[in-house]
């Protein structure tokens, strides 16, 4: 199986998530973890937005990582040239390519659409920058004009790289796979296809997952998800599922992930949940009886990689669903032995609370618990 390449957009498409707004401080600490994990290019922000972004994205720049970085414009000559005061050389175009967004948003025919972003294009490899197009709402575009704009781009513009943009999550995996497979199979061999996916239907990196094993080279991602209204494909997430679920190889250092992962949740200023696959609070906390059983005998029973690949280990909880085994191992972890009859009177007390609590049993109040039956035990010799 082929090699996944992830283009990150944590500091762009992430940012632009409701209320996120990271300090300069912070774009250069994850820029810095992106490199360290192995992405291997970065889209940095939005030139046209402002002197501060130009700023932010010059400091990025100046840090010489190895890791290629990129910038997203409009097919405008003004974002262009904002884009090149920067020092980035890598211009990321984007368009609109469906009917509905050309002419909602720029009152253009697809012939005009595709006339403006082939005078971005000359315009900015005139200047000497490296181009990559972006393909706005792609999954709801005519494949004949996908097909059409990248064979000119291709051969009029000298483009390569396509970003096809699932905009409005208006994809299943199975419609990805076919587009995907059909655009390619239309197109000139050597062009490189990314596919963006955004999460409205919980289907970013599945549909991600399938354009890559589609054919496309390259998955745009952002650290745990973060993105415009429920987010991007999470690069832990294609990364591992990519290795694991199809056999494939990443660069990504997974012992990294859950560091970058902390750090872009909290400069965020968001939450994604305690059981947020990979790096979740609760991704490898268990508390079934059966599943501790099992787990206990041997970890292959219930995990498909092992957690400490990612830093993480297996961690056991008691709640209404343990067994007498996880009251005997949560107190063997602190060097307390039980016997049977007693961790089965501790269980139904961990029941009752976690009933009452709504929550897990802390391990403190077990142990005050085994105590009291102790206590009450050499009361009644």
């Amino acid at each position: 199986m082929k090699s996944l390449k992830l283009c990150d957009t944590t500091l762009r498409d992430g940012e632009q998530a409701a209320g996120v707004s990271f300090t300069r401080a912070e774009k250069l600490e994850i820029a810095r973890l992106l490199s360290e994990c192995g992405v291997e290019q970065a889209e940095i922000g939005i030139p046209a937005m402002g002197i501060r972004e130009q700023e932010d994205i010059a400091a990025i720049a100046a840090l010489g990582l190895p890791m290629k970085l990129m910038t997203w414009n409009r097919a405008l000559k003004s974002d262009i040239d904002k884009a090149l005061a920067t020092g980035v050389k890598w211009c990321h175009i984007s368009i609109p390519v469906s009917e509905v967004q050309l002419r909602g948003k720029l009152g253009l025919s697809p012939a005009e659409g595709l006339a403006k972003l082939l005078r971005a294009v000359e315009y900015a490899r005139g200047l000497g920058m490296a181009v990559s197009v972006g393909m706005e709402d792609s999954s709801r575009a005519d494949m004949s004009f996908l097909v059409e704009l990248v064979n000119s781009l291709y051969k009029e513009g000298g483009i390569r790289w396509f970003r096809y943009a699932d905009t409005v999550s208006a994809h299943h995996p199975g419609q990805m796979a076919g587009r995907i497979s059909t655009l390619l199979g239309a197109v000139p061999s050597d062009v490189e296809l990314e596919v963006h996916c955004h999460n409205d239907f919980g289907l970013a990196v599945a549909n991600t997952l399938s354009g890559i094993a589609a054919g496309a080279t390259w998955a745009s991602t952002t650290v745990a998800g973060i993105g415009e209204r429920t987010g991007n494909a999470a690069m832990e997430e294609v990364a591992l599922a990519w290795r694991y679920l199809y056999g494939g190889h990443s660069d990504i250092r997974a012992e990294l992930l859950q560091l970058i992962a902390d750090m872009v949740i909290t400069a965020s200023g968001r939450s994604v949940g305690d059981s947020k696959p990979i790096v979740g609070k609760m991704a490898f906390t268990h508390e079934s009886g059966i599943h501790v059983d099992g787990l206990v005998k041997d970890r292959e029973t219930y995990q498909t990689f092992n957690p400490a690949e990612v830093g993480r280990e297996h961690s056991f909880v008691l709640g209404k669903h343990s067994g007498t085994g996880g009251v005997a191992l949560v107190l063997g972890k602190r060097g307390l032995e039980v016997d049977p009859d007693t961790a089965a009177r501790l269980l139904v007390r961990v029941r009752e609370y976690a009933e009452t609590s709504k929550d897990n049993v802390p391990e403190a109040l077990l142990v005050e618990w085994l105590l009291e039956e102790q206590q009450q035990a050499q009361n009644a010799v």
